[in-house]
């Protein structure tokens, strides 16, 4: 823990701002914006200081593969992707299986830039009755930024102006793609 803030503080130059609240013991932290393989190497540096076990998802394959044990000790959790399979359903289920658990998710659901974020991690949130909790990696400040927990209301479209006003600002690794 220490050499890792020592890394990503003094070395490399980042910041925290903000905290993980540890008294909830299940959210969906979305990551924006996701522009770079770098910001899974961010995340893990912030994750390691902050000591809170954040989980991704990736499709099953690549549990499968010769480095399938290296994705699952990172924080790795494999999930059917095949276009039968509910993603959505079996994420929350993961969240209704687990005592404690965070999922970081890409609202754009690609590292290219979008126009409009995936609605999943919204419906994630508010099936398995568990907060948002937003997560910034401003690359010109080197600043990763974390909010508060954030309960969804129902109202998509409200609720999703209200979480991107914290991300206003924020440039990621590839700022075209932000």
């Amino acid at each position: 823990m220490l050499l890792a803030k020592f890394i990503f503080q003094t070395i490399l130059g980042w910041s925290i701002k903000g905290q993980f609240y540890k008294d909830t013991p299940k959210t969906v932290v979305i990551v924006f914006p996701h522009t770079s393989w770098h910001d899974f190497f961010v995340g893990i540096f912030t994750r390691n200081i902050i000591k809170v076990p954040i989980s991704f998802v990736g499709k099953k394959e690549l549990f499968d593969s010769p480095l399938g044990w290296y994705f699952k000790w990172m924080g790795g959790v494999p999930i059917e992707r095949s276009s039968k399979q509910n993603k959505v359903e079996q994420i929350v289920n993961m969240f209704h299986s687990k005592e404690k658990f965070h999922l970081s998710i890409a609202p754009e659901g690609t590292r290219k830039k979008v126009e409009k974020w995936k609605s999943g991690f919204y419906y994630i949130a508010q099936d398995a009755k568990v907060p948002i909790t937003a997560v910034a990696f401003d690359y010109p400040t080197k600043t990763v930024k974390i909010s508060k927990p954030f309960y969804t209301t129902g109202d998509y479209e409200k609720d999703l102006k209200e979480l991107q006003k914290f991300y206003v600002g924020v440039v990621g690794k590839v700022p075209e793609y932000t």
